[in-house]
Order: structure tokens, then sequence, then C-alpha cells
């Protein structure tokens, strides 16, 4: 996950002085829209139904993705 202390940050002024706009490295940008759509799908996710650990790997080693 992007640390918004770390990234390198550029504002946009208006005549004003007030701040209009970012400017962010391209990995930075990417880094934080992949944080983003990775928020999005915990939310659309949220309210599937859950499976414990053990459920998971016996599910995994019946599908023989996992070995013993």
């Amino acid at each position: 996950m992007v640390k918004l202390k770390e990234l390198n940050v550029q504002y946009i002024t208006n005549e004003s002085g007030e701040r209009s706009g970012v400017i962010l490295s391209i990995e930075d940008f990417e880094a934080l829209l992949e944080d983003l759509e990775d928020m999005a799908l915990v939310v659309e996710r949220q309210h599937e139904p859950t499976i414990s650990h053990a459920e998971l790997k016996a599910e995994l080693k019946r599908d023989g993705l996992l070995s013993d």
C-alpha cells in the first residue's frame, strides 16, 4: 500500500495560491490506482460468505492445487 508521506507530490496552485491539482510520478499514480482497485474489490466482496482455513486447504487439495 502506498504511504502518502512517501509520495513525491507537486502541487499546482491557482492565481490565489490555493492548491488546485497535483503532479505525481507515473509510478506513484499507478500504485495509487492499484490500491484503489484493491479497496473497491474488498468493498464489493465484503458480504460474500467465508470459509475456514482448513476448508480452503481441503478444497485446494481436492482441486489438485495443493499437495499434502
